[in-house]
């Protein structure tokens, strides 16, 4: 229905559409966004089409004159991974880089090294992909950053709609970008970046909607928005935003907040690992990289050499789970109940047994 309505006000409205997007799309996309995060300005939030194009804007603001410096972890998933190894191979970028492992110091680890240098750019996750180690207290990271100058951001892909998060300590300080593709269930093209206010007021990366409510001006420099429409990049597909507001809008007929939601995923999660730690199977419990779930997100990873191998040999069973090297992640959600979570752990022992 959200992808037809979004044709249907193409279609009807033409070059039009633009009004209501910015009028009313927008505006309640970013209204849900502000309410899972505690956010205090809606207008601070902003949209496009991945977190990648986010990335080079918020490094766009970073002085050019000089290597950027940058601190960040060995864990940070490819849309910024990627981009800032590439910029340290021409010399544009010097970055210290924090192993997550071992999971029970690195939060001192982390800050420690925060503390002790002035950097450009802290970048850290809320969840990281391969592992699943969340931090529980944003605000730390924060803390740790002396220089008020330092830009400070927080990639909450696998934390928005996942664990509960409420930016509104830190919403003063701290970027955070995330997407509607995994846990908010909108699929691809809908992410966003939360900027807080004096902070980057001039991307040099920046595309014709940053000075959307401009246009009519005419010449007299480049004009950008007070809000987070300053980040904001070019045309992009709106219909993950129609779909994104539909499943908020559901969730919250369905009084689905994102604990209760996170609750029943636990359940899950507790009934699959006592039913398989049962089994003759290649893994259990004692496998799990975070066995805490209080400092995990929404997904189980298993460190065995055999995640290959189990990802391969369920996938030919339509059973879907994935693999980062010799980590087997596992995720359940709101549509999954108790006889998922024990089928899968009996398909596991069936087609991958232990092997002493």
């Amino acid at each position: 229905m959200a992808q037809e309505q979004a044709w249907r006000d193409a279609a009807r409205l033409l070059d039009h559409k633009w009004a209501h997007i910015f009028g009313t799309v927008i505006p309640q996309a970013q209204a849900h966004v502000a309410r899972t995060l505690g956010l205090p300005d809606p207008s601070s939030i902003v949209f496009g089409p991945n977190t990648h194009s986010f990335v080079v804007r918020l490094i766009s603001c970073l002085p050019q004159s000089r290597p950027i410096r940058v601190l960040t972890t060995i864990s940070e998933f490819m849309s910024f991974a990627r981009q800032i190894a590439r910029l340290e191979e021409d010399g544009a970028a010097v970055v210290t880089r924090i192993a997550c492992d071992p999971f029970d110091t690195f939060e001192a680890r982390f800050y420690d090294a925060a503390r002790r240098d002035d950097y450009d750019l802290v970048y850290v996750s809320q969840v990281f992909f391969d592992s699943g180690f969340a931090l529980n207290d944003l605000s730390a990271v924060v803390n740790a950053v002396s220089d008020p100058a330092t830009f400070i951001a927080v990639d909450g892909y696998h934390g928005f709609m996942a664990v509960p998060t409420d930016l509104s300590r830190i919403a003063h300080r701290a970027f955070y970008l995330a997407g509607g593709y995994k846990y908010a269930m909108a699929g691809e093209g809908v992410c966003f970046l939360y900027g807080p206010p004096d902070y980057g007021p001039r991307p040099r990366d920046t595309g014709w909607y940053a000075g959307f409510s401009a246009l009519e001006q005419g010449n007299g420099g480049v004009p950008f928005g007070k809000d987070a429409s300053r980040f904001f990049g070019a045309t992009f597909d709106v219909s993950g935003l129609y779909r994104f507001n539909a499943v908020q809008d559901w969730l919250l007929r369905e009084n689905q907040s994102v604990a209760i939601m996170l609750e029943h995923v636990r359940n899950l999660e507790r009934l699959f690992l006592n039913e398989i730690d049962k089994l003759p199977a290649s893994i259990g419990s004692n496998n799990l990289l975070v066995p805490d779930e209080t400092r995990r997100g929404r997904f189980l990873t298993f460190r065995t050499s055999e995640a290959a191998i189990i990802t391969e040999r369920l996938a030919a069973n339509n059973i879907i789970v994935d693999h980062r090297g010799d980590r087997l992640r596992i995720g359940f959600g709101i549509y999954h109940d108790p006889d998922d979570a024990a089928r899968l752990a009996h398909a596991i022992a069936r087609l991958i047994p232990f092997s002493p």
